[in-house]
C-alpha cells in the first residue's frame, strides 16, 4: 500500500510504498478514503509529543471500507462503510483514560494510507448523510468537543454558551453541537470573517479578541455565560472567570496560550465556577456523538481536501493556522 510516512523530527512526510497491515485477531483492516489532519500531527512532526516513535504512519480520523477481519467473528465488517474511533485503550473508568492509553497516529500507524488496522469494536457505521470526507472529519475533533461541551460542561436547551477560537476544528464542532442543543452560543476569534462564518452556523454573535476590552463587549451583547469552552488558557482565562455567570462552568480542551491567569480566586470560589478539564472522551461517549449527529443531520465543516500524495503541503496548512474547518486527505 502507499502511505504519507514521517521519518523523523522536523522531516517532511514521504508519500511512498510500504507494508500494508496485518490485523490481530480483535482487529478489521479498513481501506481508507478519506482522512483529517489534527494540530496533533504538526506537533508530533515538530518533536513537540511525548513517546515518538519513527517511522510512523500519522492521522487519528479516517473513514472508509472494511475489507479484511483477523477473525471469524468479525468478519461480518467486511464491506461496511465504517468511521473509525482513534480513542485506544480508554479503559474501565469512564471518567479518565487508563495509564496505557493512546491516540491513533502514535504510537499505533494511522490514516493517512491506504489502509490501516484497528480494533472491530472501534468501527461504528458511517453516518449515511455524511460523504467519506466529512466523516472523515468528525472522529477526533467531534469526539473532543462532545465531551468538552455535553459532559463536562454539560450545556443546556436555552443556556447561553461562549467558544472560543472559533475556526478551529473542534470549537466548531461546539458551536453546532450548543445550536443543535438550543443553546444562544457567541464566540470569540482573532479574524472577523472567522466570527461571520461561526455566525452562518448559528452563533448569535461575537467579538475579536484582538480589539480593546474585548471581554466586556462581550458580556454586554451576551449578559454573560452560563458555560464557555475554551482551548486557550493563557491570561486571558482570567477573563472568562469575568464573564461567567454565577453557577458557571468553563471547560477547557487545550492551552495554546500556555498556563492560565485564574484571575482573582475570590471570583471563581464566590461565583461557585466550576473549572473542567477535557481530553478526548470514552467510546460511549463516541457512541453517542455519533447519534447526536445523525439526530440532528450535522456536518463538519471542512476547509480544504488534499490527496494524500500532498499530505505535506495538508499539513503546512494546518501549521498556519489560517483554516476554517477541518483539512480532510482523500485517499483515492
Amino acid at each position: 500500500m502507499k502511505a504519507s510516512i514521517l521519518k523523523g523530527i522536523n522531516q517532511a512526510l514521504v508519500f511512498e510504498e510500504t507494508s500494508s497491515p496485518v490485523p490481530e485477531a480483535d482487529e478489521v483492516v479498513v481501506k481508507v478514503k478519506a482522512a483529517a489532519l489534527n494540530h496533533r500531527d504538526v506537533w508530533i512532526q515538530k518533536g513537540q509529543y511525548a513517546g515518538l516513535v519513527f517511522p510512523i504512519i500519522l492521522g487519528s480520523d479516517g473513514s472508509g471500507i472494511v475489507s479484511a477481519s483477523g477473525s471469524e467473528a468479525n468478519k461480518h465488517l467486511i464491506g461496511k462503510e465504517v468511521i473509525i474511533n482513534p480513542s485506544l485503550n480508554w479503559g474501565e473508568n469512564p471518567r479518565v483514560q487508563a495509564k496505557d492509553y493512546i491516540i491513533l497516529g502514535l504510537p499505533k500507524n494511522g490514516c493517512l494510507a491506504e489502509e490501516v488496522s484497528i480494533p472491530a469494536r472501534l468501527v461504528h457505521e458511517k453516518p449515511s448523510h455524511l460523504s467519506f470526507e466529512q466523516a472523515a472529519a468528525l472522529p477526533l475533533a467531534g469526539l473532543t468537543a462532545y465531551r468538552a461541551a455535553m459532559v463536562r460542561a454539560a450545556i443546556k436547551p436555552g443556556e447561553t454558551v461562549l467558544v472560543t477560537g472559533a475556526g478551529g476544528g473542534v470549537a466548531l464542532f461546539c458551536i453546532q453541537y450548543a445550536v443543535a442543543q438550543g443553546c444562544k452560543v457567541f464566540v470569540t476569534s482573532g479574524s472577523n470573517e472567522k466570527i461571520e462564518k461561526a455566525m452562518a452556523l448559528g452563533a448569535i454573535g461575537g467579538v475579536n479578541y484582538k480589539n480593546e476590552d474585548w471581554h466586556k463587549a462581550l458580556v454586554k451583547i451576551s449578559g454573560g455565560f452560563d458555560a464557555t469552552i475554551d482551548s486557550a488558557c493563557g491570561d486571558n482565562f482570567a477573563k472568562l472567570a469575568d464573564m461567567a455567570k454565577p453557577g458557571g462552568r468553563i471547560a477547557f480542551y487545550g492551552a495554546t496560550l500556555g498556563a492560565f491567569n485564574s484571575g482573582v480566586p475570590a471570583k471563581i470560589f464566590w461565583k461557585q465556577l466550576d473549572i473542567l478539564g477535557s481530553t478526548m472522551g470514552n467510546d460511549e461517549e463516541f457512541k453517542a456523538m455519533l447519534e447526536f449527529v445523525n439526530k440532528h443531520k450535522i456536518f463538519p465543516v471542512v476547509d480544504e481536501v488534499f490527496p494524500l500524495a500532498n499530505a505535506e503541503e495538508a499539513m503546512r496548512k494546518m501549521d498556519e493556522g489560517k483554516q476554517f474547518g477541518k483539512i480532510v486527505l482523500n485517499i483515492e
